[in-house]
């Protein structure tokens, strides 16, 4: 008899597999809704949607296996990498939907607040939030909104071989940065970022990459702590800011 696995879960939503059915459970029918849309306006593999009911979608498990995870080198081969940012690629050059995605009211000033709470909680020494705040400021610069995937982190990657046979978790997806698609799916895998960028096929500012980096860490972490994960994990949020040191 099939077992439930809780892959993950926290106060707003969760995700559960059982034997090849993954089942994503959201508090926001909204958010469901939109992950069903962007998946059928996705130019790149995803998984086949078997049924939807209220706050309930019901994905087939996708072939393969995920790059990696944080923390753990990736077993994953150099051209599986490349194959991931080829796909990046031909999302970014894809008609966007209509909707923008969750970094549309990402501010300098959110930054500010974060850092300051950061320092005030004692969570990360002061001089490695103030290192990275100003290495995150060049995130904040003009570009043209894209198709994204928004949270494009290797465990939502999923590869055969050298192939990668679908993404997972299009709840983020909209109209956003494709330098910060690339910044996820290399977080805590900075090896990783030039096989992703030989499959990308564009010349990109490296530095907005890095930024990209340290605006997450530095903005993620509080909400992390407050639904029970650790950001101190090898590979994790804070191992990602003290690497810019």
């Amino acid at each position: 008899m099939d077992e439930v696995q809780v892959v993950v879960a926290h106060s707003e939503r969760a995700t559960l597999r059982v034997g090849g059915t993954f089942l994503k459970v959201d508090a926001d029918q909204e958010r469901i809704d939109r992950e069903a849309r962007a998946m059928a306006l996705a130019t790149i593999p995803t998984p086949d949607i078997l049924w939807r009911r209220p706050n309930v979608l019901a994905l087939a498990a996708l072939p393969g296996a995920a790059l990696g995870m944080l923390g753990v080198p990736s077993t994953a081969s150099s051209l599986a990498w490349s194959a991931a940012g080829a796909a990046a690629r031909r999302l970014h050059d894809s008609p966007p939907p209509p909707w923008p995605g969750r970094l549309s009211d990402e501010t300098g000033s959110a930054l500010e607040e974060e850092c300051a709470w950061l320092v005030a909680h004692d969570v990360v020494p002061a001089e490695v939030v103030d290192r990275n705040r100003r290495v995150a400021e060049a995130a904040f610069r003009p570009y043209t909104p894209v198709f994204t995937h928004g949270d494009l982190q290797l465990t939502h990657v999923f590869a055969d071989g050298d192939e990668v046979t679908g993404v997972l978790d299009w709840s983020e997806a909209g109209q956003g940065d494709p330098l910060f698609d690339l910044a996820i799916l290399t977080f805590g895998h900075e090896e990783r970022l030039d096989q992703v960028l030989a499959g990308y096929g564009k010349e990109v500012d490296l530095d907005v990459v890095r930024a990209w980096w340290s605006l997450r860490s530095l903005t993620a972490i509080r909400w992390l702590l407050e639904h029970g994960f650790d950001p101190a994990t090898p590979g994790a949020e804070i191992d990602v800011l003290l690497a810019r040191m």
